[in-house]
């Protein structure tokens, strides 16, 4: 019994490993969005079994994408603070077992939404994936400090999935969706990057709070968070949304922009971080007010 505890405890780490490879965090926020997408592409609740099967595909699409990202950035995340205990840091996952997982989870995803949702959904996953791999973490991160708002657009790809998934088609108000995560990525993460910009510095990263200083970071984030807050207004009209959504649209922008305007009048790690937790509750509440809105039309 003495023998085997040890060797249990390094088999539940290394499941743990493989588990935190895939950013089990990130992918609850992408799925938020996917969920209600759908029910406003249905204008009502679409079948259990698409909304599982979207969900599962979506999820195994980007805990792949996760994975090669840390794949690829092993050697920054052992500099920063924040992601040295990442799996491919500690050991607990080598390098060679992270990437062949990472390809396996790709491929079952493509596999799974082209059989079980739609060849469109499948594509706009592996799409999203090619896109945060070879655009944001090959290239932009490590050179640009436009890096997260360019390659962010990955993490705006799951509402096109979700609307796919039903209509089996793209119009105007996925669109106008994608560009609410596209605007929306940026203020969400410079605030978080703004308490990290050391980290970023020592791994030469250059995100935009490690390379200008933190009241240049506030103009822009409350530049996109004006922009944000229009085009959840602009949805409105354009997806046909009732008053619930609309309302939840204009509060809930209303409080981010006062936080942003905070940030800039004093910008400190703490407003930023204020903000960081604040966006994440937005965009929560936002997409639940979406499909509030259109199962008690």
């Amino acid at each position: 019994m003495v023998l085997i505890q040890p060797i249990d405890r390094l088999k539940i780490a290394r499941v743990g490993g493989f588990v935190a490879l895939t950013k089990p965090r990130i992918i609850e926020l992408l799925l938020v969005t996917t969920v209600p997408t759908m029910i406003v592409a249905e204008r009502g609740m679409p079948s259990l079994w698409l909304m599982v099967a979207t969900v599962f595909g979506g999820t195994l699409a980007a805990g792949g994408a996760n994975a090669i990202n840390m794949y690829v950035d092993r050697d920054i995340d052992a500099l920063m603070e924040r992601t040295k205990k990442r799996p491919l840091v500690t050991g607990v996952v080598r390098p060679t077992e992270a990437l062949v997982f990472a390809l396996g989870l790709e491929v079952l995803a493509f596999v799974w939404l082209w059989s079980f949702v739609n060849l469109l959904s499948a594509v706009l996953a592996l799409t999203a994936c090619l896109f945060y791999v070879f655009v944001y973490s090959l290239w932009l991160k490590r050179r640009s400090r436009h890096n997260i708002v360019i390659g962010g657009a990955a993490g705006a790809v799951p509402v096109l999935i979700g609307w796919a998934a039903v209509t089996g088609s793209l119009d105007w108000a996925p669109i106008v969706l994608f560009a609410i995560i596209f605007y929306w990525t940026p203020p969400h993460f410079w605030a978080l990057a703004i308490r990290y910009k050391d980290d970023y510095s020592a791994a030469e990263v250059p995100m935009l709070p490690s390379v200008t200083d933190l009241r240049t970071v506030a103009v822009r984030i409350l530049g996109y968070t004006l922009v944000l807050w229009a085009l959840t207004v602009v949805f409105s009209p354009v997806a046909d949304m009732g008053s619930i959504y609309l309302v939840a649209a204009l509060a809930l922008g209303a409080i981010f922009t006062l936080l942003a305007l905070g940030l800039l009048r004093a910008p400190t790690t703490q407003k930023a971080m204020r903000l960081f937790h604040y966006s994440i509750t937005y965009i929560t509440l936002l997409f639940g007010a979406m499909a509030v809105d259109q199962l008690v039309a």
